[in-house]
């Protein structure tokens, strides 16, 4: 009987040697190397310095790489155990960025990443929009855009109702209405967005037709040229050079205004991250100003970081003068007079207002 059970074992054991290699969980499953922390996203403000620690799980990693972006930022050759890497943040990382660690045997190579984001190290000044005076405005304007140019004011609207409303123009601030003569209207398959003007040139974006459309502000409004570009068109300023454009979410993109082409592109954020919906824009005194797309709030950036240095509370304002208007949006500054305007969707005034800090 022992001889059997002997017997038993032996066949036992030994097929089990032979099916292990089949039946043990592959040894490079997952990653090479990664992250030696759990969180998906890291945080960090500018300013501060943050450890990144890379666990190699292999002997045989030959060489790993630590990315920003998808571009190297570190190497090592032959690594071992634990490394260490010392990221700062600093104002040209203001922003989202992807960490990745690439580690590379025999086999070929692994990734591991984290998203990352640098949070700005300014907490905004608090103030608010107090009204001076009022103006009519046409409470048929779905307002997109309002811009001065030359002492005379120019508004873009959108088209809700696909019934061909979109429009830009001059208008009477006498009575709020576009002047005629001095307005151009799009069909019902364009729904109007920010507006700007800039040399003679007014640039007219549309929401998601992917159009920039360029009228002679001198020559009634006459249409004189059209660029095209990806994604949505929501706000649109310029710094006297380049045209500054808004798609809905935190980002800015500065762009050629003879071309379209994309110069640069900044996110913006305050101390606590991103602040995403950044619809009509205007330029003032070297800031942007910048309506939150159903927020009664402002925010002021620095253009060349992102990072927004004041907050504008404007609820007060709206509640006198919304009325049966929508969203607060309408941004203009008229350097003849420094004085700065705003208005929203639908509402029938046109507001001069001061800005002053909240205690």
């Amino acid at each position: 009987m022992k001889k059997y059970i002997i017997i038993g074992l032996i066949v036992l054991v030994g097929g089990a040697l032979v099916l292990y290699p089949f039946l043990k969980e592959d040894p490079f499953e997952g990653p090479y190397a990664k992250f030696d922390f759990i969180q998906d996203d890291l945080a960090m403000h500018v300013g501060e310095t943050v450890e990144l620690k890379i666990d190699v799980l292999y002997d045989n990693v030959t060489s790993l790489e630590l990315l920003l972006d998808d571009e190297p930022i570190k190497s090592w050759k032959s690594p071992k155990g634990q490394l260490s890497y010392s990221l700062k943040g600093t104002d040209e990382l203001l922003g989202g960025h992807r960490i990745t660690v690439r580690a590379v045997t025999a086999d070929g190579e692994r990734d591991d990443f984290r998203g990352l984001r640098v949070l700005s190290d300014i907490t905004p000044e608090k103030a608010k929009a107090e009204i001076v005076s009022s103006f009519a405005h046409n409470p048929s304007s779905y307002t997109q855009g309002l811009e001065f140019y030359k002492g005379k004011l120019y508004e873009g609207t959108g088209d809700p109702g696909q019934q061909g409303k979109t429009m830009v123009g001059e208008i009477d601030m006498t009575t709020g209405t576009h002047i005629e003569g001095r307005r151009v209207g799009l069909d019902a398959t364009y729904f109007g967005e920010g507006i700007t003007i800039l040399n003679d040139k007014v640039y007219q974006l549309t929401w998601q037709n992917g159009k920039c459309f360029v009228y002679d502000v001198n020559n009634f409004m006459g249409h004189v040229d059209e660029f095209t570009y990806s994604g949505d068109g929501w706000g649109l300023c310029n710094d006297g050079k380049a045209l500054i454009m808004s798609d809905g979410s935190e980002r800015l993109t500065f762009r050629n205004p003879k071309d379209f082409s994309i110069q640069r592109v900044i996110e913006v954020y305050n101390n606590l991250g991103p602040i995403a919906a950044l619809n009509e824009l205007e330029y003032i005194n070297g800031l942007i100003y910048a309506n939150v797309y159903q927020q009664n709030f402002i925010v002021v950036i620095d253009p060349k970081t992102g990072k927004v240095v004041q907050q504008i509370n404007a609820n007060e304002v709206a509640r006198i003068s919304r009325g049966a208007g929508d969203v607060l949006n309408g941004i203009a500054f008229n350097p003849a007079s420094n004085k700065t305007y705003i208005t929203g969707k639908y509402w029938d005034k046109i507001l001069e207002v001061k800005v002053t800090p909240m205690k």
